[in-house]
Formats: C-alpha cells, sequence, structure tokens
C-alpha cells in the first residue's frame, strides 16, 4: 500500500515579503499548481490515500479558485482517500463551504479519530476493484490512521486517551512543534516522550517546514515531511512530500522523501574580505553561484559577510542588477562590516584625518556605530551616493 504524507502547503498565501505583485500572484498560482500536481503523482503511483497533516491553507480566507480546485481534486479522485487534519493556520471555512463533503475526505477533531485505510465509506474505481480490495484486506495486516487537532484545552490531556489496535501497522497525525517535555500553555506542543510506547508506527506530524524523521522509540519513527513549496527565505532547500509503501503481510514501510517543489530557494553566504570593488565582488558571488549549480528558476539570496575598508567601493544595486535575468528572483543581503586602519589617519592632517580622528574619539558610540558613521561620511565628502541598507 502506497500513502503520500504531505504538510504545510499554505495555499492563499500572499507572497508578497519578496516579490512584486505580479510574481507573487504568480507564485501563490504555483503552491495551488504544485498540489495539484501532487494528486497527479498519487494517480500515476497508485497511491490509496493522502495525509494532508495540517495547514493546507494560509488563513480563513480562501478565494473561490482554491476552494474549488482542491475539493475538485479529491471529489474526482474517489479512489484514493484523503485525510485532512487542520492545522493552526486552518479553518473550518473550507468544510463550511463545502455542498457536501465527499465520503473519500476525512476528518478529524479534538479527540482520536481512527480510519482503517480502504475501509468505511471508500469509493473504489469500480466493483471489481472492490472486491479485490475486500478479499486483500481480509489476508493482510489493516493500515489504521489515528489523528487529533491540538488545541489550548486537549493539548495536555489527549496523550493519555490514544488508545490504539497493536495489530494494526498504526499511522497517527498531529500538528505541531516537537519537544521532549510537555510544554504549558502552549498549543501547537507535541510531547514526544508521551507518545512512546503507543504502538505508533509512523508519527506523521506536520508544522515544522523542512523534512525530519527520527526514531520515536524501539518501535515507531516519527516525520516531518517538511512544505510543499518553500515561500520565504528561511525555507531554503529541497521540498515535498514523503511517500509511505507499507508490506501489509510484514508490517514494515519503507519511507522515501520524494522532492516536489517547482522552485527551490537558496540563501548563499559569500565573504568578500579583500575586495576592493564592485568588480572584485561580483567575481566573488560568481564563484559561489556556481559552486551551488543553481537552476535558473530558483530564488536566490546571496549575504555578503566579512570586511571592507572604508575606502573600498561597494555598490549592491549594480551587483544585483547583473544578477536579476539570470533567475526567476535575486536579491542581496550586504552584511558586511567596515574595517578601519586608524593607526592610518593618526598623523593624516586632512580634512579626512581629522574626522575620522574625531569620530573615534566620541563617547557613547560602539565601535560598530563609529565605522558607520565614518563610513558615510567619506561616501558624503567623496560625493558618493549613500545608501543605508
Amino acid at each position: 500500500m502506497k500513502i503520500i504524507h504531505c504538510a504545510d502547503i499554505h495555499l492563499n498565501s500572499k507572497m508578497a515579503s519578496n516579490l512584486t505583485k505580479e510574481k507573487a500572484k504568480e507564485r501563490k498560482a504555483e503552491l495551488l499548481h504544485t498540489f495539484i500536481r501532487m494528486v497527479d503523482y498519487a494517480v500515476r503511483e497508485e497511491v490509496q490515500a493522502v495525509i494532508i497533516a495540517g495547514d493546507l491553507f494560509d488563513h480563513n480566507q480562501i478565494n473561490k479558485t482554491t476552494r474549488n480546485a482542491v475539493y475538485d481534486q479529491i471529489k474526482l479522485h474517489p479512489w484514493i482517500e484523503f485525510y485532512y487534519l487542520q492545522g493552526n493556520h486552518d479553518s473550518n471555512s473550507f468544510l463550511s463551504d463545502m455542498e457536501e463533503i465527499p465520503e473519500n475526505l476525512k476528518l478529524f477533531g479534538k479527540e482520536w479519530i481512527t480510519y482503517i485505510v480502504g475501509e468505511s465509506g471508500t469509493t473504489m474505481k469500480d466493483e471489481a476493484e472492490f472486491s479485490a480490495h475486500s478479499v486483500r484486506q481480509n489476508a493482510v495486516r489493516k493500515v489504521a490512521i489515528t489523528g487529533a487537532e491540538l488545541d489550548q484545552e486537549n493539548s495536555s490531556s489527549v496523550y493519555h486517551s490514544l488508545v490504539l489496535d497493536a495489530g494494526c501497522f498504526n499511522i497517527v497525525v498531529m500538528h505541531g512543534q516537537e519537544s521532549e517535555q510537555s510544554g504549558k500553555d502552549k498549543t501547537e506542543i507535541i510531547a514526544l516522550r508521551e507518545l512512546r510506547n503507543k504502538g505508533i508506527d509512523y508519527l506523521a506530524l506536520g508544522h515544522i517546514h523542512r523534512y525530519k524523521e527520527d526514531k520515536l522509540d524501539a518501535r515507531g519513527t516519527y516525520c516531518y515531511c517538511g512544505c510543499l513549496e518553500g515561500r520565504g527565505f528561511d525555507e531554503c532547500g529541497e521540498h515535498g512530500f514523503v511517500l509511505l509503501e507499507i508490506d501489509e503481510e510484514e508490517g514494515t514501510c519503507r519511507r522515501t522523501f520524494v522532492p516536489f517543489a517547482c522552485r527551490q530557494l537558496y540563501e548563499i553566504p559569500t565573504d568578500v574580505s579583500g575586495c576592493h570593488t564592485t568588480s572584485d565582488m561580483k567575481e566573488r558571488i560568481d564563484n559561489a553561484l556556481e559552486q551551488q549549480e543553481i537552476a535558473s528558476r530558483s530564488m536566490v539570496k546571496v549575504v555578503l559577510t566579512g570586511e571592507i575598508g572604508v575606502n573600498d567601493e561597494m555598490d549592491i544595486d549594480l551587483l544585483a542588477k547583473q544578477y536579476q535575468d539570470s533567475f526567476y528572483f535575486f536579491k542581496i543581503k550586504d552584511q558586511t562590516k567596515w574595517k578601519i586602519d586608524y593607526h592610518a589617519y593618526e598623523l593624516d592632517e586632512s580634512l579626512k584625518g581629522e574626522f575620522i580622528r574625531t569620530v573615534r574619539e566620541a563617547e557613547g558610540m560602539s565601535e560598530e556605530d563609529k565605522a558607520a558613521v565614518i563610513r558615510y561620511g567619506i561616501l558624503a565628502v567623496s560625493g558618493e551616493d549613500i545608501s543605508i541598507i
């Protein structure tokens, strides 16, 4: 049996923190398209169930296009069971706007609900397939999917009420932040220690936007599948979903992370120490980008680090302009520090030397602030444009 574990799709995200209005709209559509592509993948690979471990949507204002597209993907594939557990970004608006809830959409609540995959109202492709499926289910270990949605009221008590059939292959679905200790007054804390030795084979989690898998106990594994698409530069790296291939006779499971995002985000730290001109810095950036082998469809953020002299020339706007046609999105973040050799100006009788000595002797100012004042002062005296980042 094949099952997809996905989460944190965040449909209807505004995507406006870095992008123009046009590209934000395009990325918003790409998130929805990636969800549709995932369902197409499920059809091709004969996946029987899709687990959505929270945050299918980003907020309670769901536009008609998104709502109808998700509804249609569920309704038009009745042989695939969709297990939807709402996360902290979800709301009931999607469900309340449905004319009817499809039989293959399985929902959870504040108390534990268990479903047996392939049973309880599942619609198969045709009668012959349903008969073959029923015969097979009688001869093999059943796959049970159990879930509960956390809130302030049940987050501490929900663990004690979890009872699983040890004879099943047990998948438990939750949405929240993992923790070895029980949290106090936190609605999204998942206390892993409270879930050990409960008979869990696979703990399907949502909320953390990067892939992570580790042992839960001697029997089970817990896994954050991450988000389908990275939305900001705090979500760099590969994104996708987890494919579970369960051997129902042996009770074993092969888990595979499937990269699936249509675009990848990169944050590239680049040390420009020793560079004296914008051209020098571009050469450093070129080398850093070549090492990553970044596709043109990607979104890239270069972070400049290191020390530069107060007399060095650096034009961030010019640097960024030279890459904007090479990638879907490109930006540069300047985190360099200014290096000032005060000894070189001790005997300098020029206006520049007097200015630097005056700033150096100023009280109540940090060394970092002194360097910034000196840098901008020299730029102003030289007639350069001043851009404070």
